[in-house]
């Protein structure tokens, strides 16, 4: 027993050191392949599997960087390079036989993407600008912007209040104006999940402006009208 323990034990340092070389040369040139394969799908991450004689290799990147190469040949799998745990040598070895045939079928996947733009058109049509269509809706918001905020006013100078909200139907629609500070915070056609004709954030597209703008004039004309009868009440109080 004591012969036993007495024995030399075998030291794996130079195997490890060596298989560590060749994973980390292995990184490096496969690092090339991963950052060519980002540049050419336009991604900052993905994967993609190349066929050879005698199984396939995966290559994941991310942010251009290898995230692993995976050797499959036959019914066992060999992560040659990872972020986890290094390959045992024996499997590495045995993957390694066939690195060149990948690097082989990567080469002609390039290859075959060479000259496939070369047929494409580069003369595309004129495009139409906005201009116009932005300006004319813009000009007639800032004229809706104006009357919602002298509405606001008067709304804020009668309720006594710095926020408030006045609704009313036009055209069986209902319309809401909320006034904050002594102007309009929005003006919201539709209720909830309507449209913003006014808001703080973005404005409505052209063609609800058009659909709407029209209504423009039988709004004010029911706040006006509500503003009467707010006289009319006060009519019969004498003092």
């Amino acid at each position: 027993m004591t012969e036993l323990f007495e024995s030399d034990l075998q030291s794996a340092e130079s195997v490890v050191e060596r298989r560590d070389e060749v994973v980390a040369q292995v990184r490096d040139h496969a690092g090339r392949i991963a950052r060519q394969l980002a540049l050419l799908q336009g991604g900052d991450y993905g994967k993609r599997t190349f066929e050879t004689d005698d199984g396939e290799w995966t290559v994941k990147y991310e942010a251009g960087d290898l995230q692993f190469l995976l050797f499959e040949g036959g019914r066992s799998e060999t992560y040659v390079v990872s972020t986890k745990q290094p390959p045992e040598p024996e499997p590495l070895a045995e993957a390694l036989e066939d690195y060149d045939a990948f690097v082989e079928s990567f080469n002609r996947y390039v290859e075959s993407l060479d000259g496939g733009l070369d047929d494409v058109a580069a003369d595309f049509p004129r495009v139409a600008s906005t201009e116009t269509v932005v300006a004319e809706r813009d000009r007639i918001l800032g004229r809706v912007s104006e009357v919602a905020d002298q509405m606001a006013r008067e709304l804020g100078r009668y309720e006594g209040d710095e926020y408030g909200t006045f609704a009313t139907r036009v055209a069986g629609t209902r319309w809401e104006l909320k006034w904050e500070d002594g102007g309009a915070s929005y003006l919201r056609v539709g209720g909830q999940g309507g449209i913003y004709l006014l808001s703080q954030y973005e404005p409505p597209s052209a063609k609800d402006v058009r659909n709407l703008a029209a209504d423009v004039p039988e709004f004010v004309a029911a706040f006006n009208d509500h503003v009467e009868d707010l006289e009319a009440d006060l009519s019969h109080v004498s003092l």
